[in-house]
């Protein structure tokens, strides 16, 4: 069912801090930031020969991030996203064998245009799971 692993995401406290490390420290290639306001996140993709990796600041108190971070006030890793062919039949699937989709099922528009899921943690050894339709 799944293909590949999309990205890595990784929130962070401060985002041009962060941009600045994996750009000049790393030499990798890292995007301008974006707003993802359905998710309430700004994002940077650092992109990496193989995959990406997603750093996410939270907009607003109410972004699942902002959680996170208080949490962790470091930053730390949020979630691995893998790829889907039929983002609807995946989670048909995955209903059906037991696992828990967040959310109400819809699946919503992600940073990449594409629509997107997430799966609860509990479920997958305590990783937030995102599920992204390519």
């Amino acid at each position: 069912m799944i293909g590949k692993l999309n990205h890595v995401a990784i929130a962070v406290p401060d985002l041009t801090a962060a941009s600045a490390t994996y750009r000049d420290i790393l030499g990798a290639d890292v995007s301008e930031p974006v707003d993802v306001l359905e998710h309430g996140v700004r994002v940077v993709f650092v992109n990496l020969p193989n995959t990406k990796i997603e750093l996410l600041l939270p907009i607003g108190e109410n972004s699942p991030i902002a959680g996170f971070l208080a949490k962790n006030p470091s930053g730390g890793i949020h979630h691995v996203c893998y790829e889907v062919s039929d983002i609807i039949a995946a989670r048909d699937s995955l209903v059906k064998s037991g696992a828990r989709v967040l959310g109400d099922g819809t699946p919503k528009i992600g940073a990449h245009g594409n629509p997107v899921l997430f799966l609860h943690p509990k479920d997958f050894y305590g990783t937030l799971v995102e599920l992204e339709q390519v």
